[in-house]
């Protein structure tokens, strides 16, 4: 009789383990919001998200808005995260061709909500201020096709140049406005001045009056000027409570090129980790720069072999599946 119950434990393990694993990422954590600082799931836990991002949806980049590429993505790379990244005002982009690029982005965003991951929709536009009306019509009838669903991120303006927080701050707040009449209490994450960096000066005059809004940090793990001194700005406002999303990052330097720096990428990366913070590597493309993660002429439908991969996408290939449960 003790073995039978031995066993039978043993069972009902078995299956629960089993019926753990078989849940999405999106299962598991549901809707997130964030409190102290930090972004949490459904049952108040610390939840980190790490992923890849995708290239401009246009160029080079483009050919991977795919669904297949992101089933690729979760089977192969173990994302629990995408951030598409909607091309603006290069010529092809949302303002030139709004309903091709919507089409493009929404493609995408059906696969990532099917196969149960969350998704970043990044407004990947350098002078978002300059185009705020067809940003709040784009966000508009994204927050419309999907109303409160919990697997959406909406970040709303990508690396604020030499922009004034005082202009990025404005610009937020309507954005937040639009989105929230469809969207009540998804995630927004705001751009920070000088390329998502200066974090820490807007820690000192964060966006009031709303819920569940972050705050982009960029940075790119071997530039030189992008190391203990801009960690160190990061963590201030960490220490400040304000809730930090790296929406993107690379191995490589801030032009996308350059050398990877293995020891710089590590410590980089260990600092997330140490400070709960989510994640998505800049990018899926087979340019031929340090930062894409696919060789040039790689293959279109995923099934990436090692030989496909560039070293930056080995690595970060191998994080992902490390990293992610």
């Amino acid at each position: 009789m003790k073995h039978i119950r031995i066993f039978t434990v043993a069972v009902i393990l078995c299956l629960l383990h089993n019926s753990v694993i078989s849940q999405t990422v999106v299962q598991r954590h549901g809707s997130l919001s964030i409190k102290q600082g930090k972004i949490v799931d459904q049952h108040d836990k610390i939840v980190q998200l790490r992923g890849i991002s995708f290239s401009w949806s246009i160029w080079g980049g483009k050919k991977y808005y795919t669904p297949e590429i992101v089933d690729r993505l979760v089977e192969d790379f173990n994302v629990n995260l995408i951030r598409v990244a909607l091309a603006v005002e290069p010529d092809g982009g949302y303002l030139q061709s709004p309903e091709e690029q919507f089409t493009l982005i929404k493609n995408v965003v059906d696969r990532a909500l099917q196969r149960g991951i969350y998704v970043l929709i990044d407004w990947h536009d350098h002078h978002a201020d300059r185009n705020i009306n067809q940003a709040k019509a784009f966000f508009t009838r994204m927050a419309q096709q999907y109303p409160d669903h919990p697997q959406l991120i909406y970040e709303i303006w990508n690396e604020p140049e030499r922009t004034s927080w005082q202009v990025v701050k404005s610009y937020a707040v309507e954005l937040i406005h639009t989105i929230r009449k469809d969207a009540k209490n998804n995630i927004i994450v705001v751009g920070s001045p000088h390329w998502d960096q200066d974090v820490d000066s807007v820690a000192n005059d964060r966006i009031q009056g709303f819920n569940n809004i972050a705050y982009s940090f960029h940075f790119y793990a071997s530039d030189p000027n992008h190391q203990e001194q801009l960690r160190d700005r990061a963590q201030k406002a960490i220490g400040q409570q304000l809730p930090l999303f790296v929406t993107e990052w690379g191995v490589g330097e801030a032009d996308g090129n350059g050398q990877f720096d293995l020891k710089k990428t590590k410590i980089w990366l260990d600092w997330m980790e140490n400070n709960q913070l989510s994640w998505a590597n800049w990018n899926l493309t087979d340019k031929d720069e340090t930062t894409a993660l696919l060789k040039p002429m790689a293959p279109l439908h995923g099934h990436w072999k090692k030989q496909h991969l560039t070293p930056a996408g080995q690595y970060i290939k191998a994080q992902l599946r490390t990293l992610n449960p």
